[in-house]
């Protein structure tokens, strides 16, 4: 291809098809494995579109996660030094170092002891929503509060201060968002996470973020590190989760035969199921998974250089043919469980069980508590996310 030829990324969806990967994306699916696309800054990565060629990429050491090294795709000017994403944004060994002190709040088993508390908080949000008046705008009154409130216990951040981190939240994650709005939206978080890790480090109590500052304490590591780190989890565990609860909502009401059949049914395994299938269907991060190459690799007939970009694209990888035919229907009775909107390797998501909970939580009950739950206005009236590296809906007006 010429230079002009190259299409830009990422692409648009269609006009009425919100659910659905952008028509351009796809078409490319069907064409080639790789294809180069034209990202803000004129740099021309590599767009990986078949499912087996990601899962191999993501898995690759000579796949770098690395924010800062040259021919890195970034989806937008970068902030200045100091002001990244953590360990998500690093390579082994610091990834795996600094990930690991982490993990442990998120095991299966930990996560699943926390059921009862999550079904506590989807419950109370459901009585208010029917004490309250309708139509309702289902974002703000339940897709947001579910998981603030979640992480917000499992941190030890103070959910009075959710209005603040939200809001703040919404301009970093924001595609379109200028470098020095973005640039302040992380110093106020930092801040606000640096003086809680003070507070931790003076008033230790059983939460994450103490657990961090004990970190600090012991020399492991430092306040920057601990900040960052307690930013990561608190934009990851709401943003995320937010955006799904209200998405999939809006696809269930869009699509009321899966609805009915979820609704109808206290089968775990059909809930653990839609769940996965609607991770599959919806993908919410819809602008890839961004990555370099430090050596060059062969693959699918293509040899990709060393420092040059790739975008592995999960939206178009969750619905390939080869791995889920008829992919474009939304089906709660498919296996699902091989998408990739968690990612795939090291990398893949740390909070993955407990999004998964509260999916489950909110899918099984918010639909049998209020069966009549309708949009309040036509879907083509709703504002999606496009302009974010979360996909979603900014407001969602529901009545019943």
């Amino acid at each position: 291809m010429t230079t002009t030829e190259i299409p830009e990324f990422p692409m648009p969806r269609a006009a009425g098809c919100p659910f659905d990967p952008p028509p351009a994306a796809r078409a490319l699916q069907e064409e080639t494995p790789l294809a180069r696309v034209r990202l803000w800054d004129g740099s021309t990565p590599w767009l990986v579109t078949r499912y087996a060629d990601q899962r191999e990429l993501l898995v690759d050491p000579r796949v770098s996660a690395d924010i800062t090294r040259p021919g890195y795709p970034s989806p937008a000017p970068l902030p200045k030094r100091g002001t990244g994403f953590g360990f998500i944004l690093m390579d082994n060994p610091e990834h795996a170092r600094l990930r690991k002190m982490v993990t442990a709040p998120f095991t299966i088993r930990r996560v699943a002891a926390m059921r009862p508390a999550v079904q506590r908080i989807v419950d109370d949000l459901i009585d208010e929503l029917l004490a309250g008046p309708k139509p309702v705008d289902l974002v703000e009154a339940f897709a947001l509060p579910v998981p603030s409130l979640v992480i917000c216990e499992l941190l030890g951040v103070p959910y009075a201060d959710h209005d603040f981190f939200q809001e703040n939240s919404k301009v970093i994650v924001r595609r379109d968002a200028k470098p020095e709005e973005r640039a302040a939206g992380h110093q106020a978080l930092i801040g606000y996470l640096d003086r809680l890790v003070g507070a931790k480090l003076e008033n230790p109590a059983d939460d994450l973020l103490s657990g961090v500052a004990a970190r600090v304490a012991a020399g492991e590591l430092t306040r920057a590190e601990a900040a960052q780190m307690g930013l990561l989890l608190l934009v990851a565990g709401h943003e995320t989760t937010a955006n799904m609860i209200a998405l999939g909502t809006l696809a269930l009401l869009e699509h009321p035969d899966q609805l009915a059949l979820l609704r109808e049914s206290d089968d775990p395994a059909l809930v653990a199921s839609a769940v996965e299938e609607l991770l599959r269907y919806l993908n919410i991060t819809h602008n890839g998974r961004r990555r370099v190459a430090l050596e060059d690799i062969e693959i699918a007939g293509e040899t990709i250089r060393a420092g040059e970009g790739l975008i592995m694209a999960s939206d178009i990888a969750n619905r390939d043919p080869e791995v889920f035919p008829d992919g474009d229907r939304l089906d709660l009775t498919r296996d699902s469980h091989r998408h990739v909107a968690f990612g795939f390797g090291v990398h893949q998501c740390l909070g993955q069980p407990l999004a998964r909970l509260e999916l489950q939580v909110v899918y099984s009950t918010l639909y049998r508590r209020i069966p009549t739950l309708a949009p309040a206005t036509d879907v083509g009236r709703i504002p999606f996310k496009h302009d974010g590296s979360v996909y979603g809906v900014y407001e969602l007006p529901v009545t019943w």
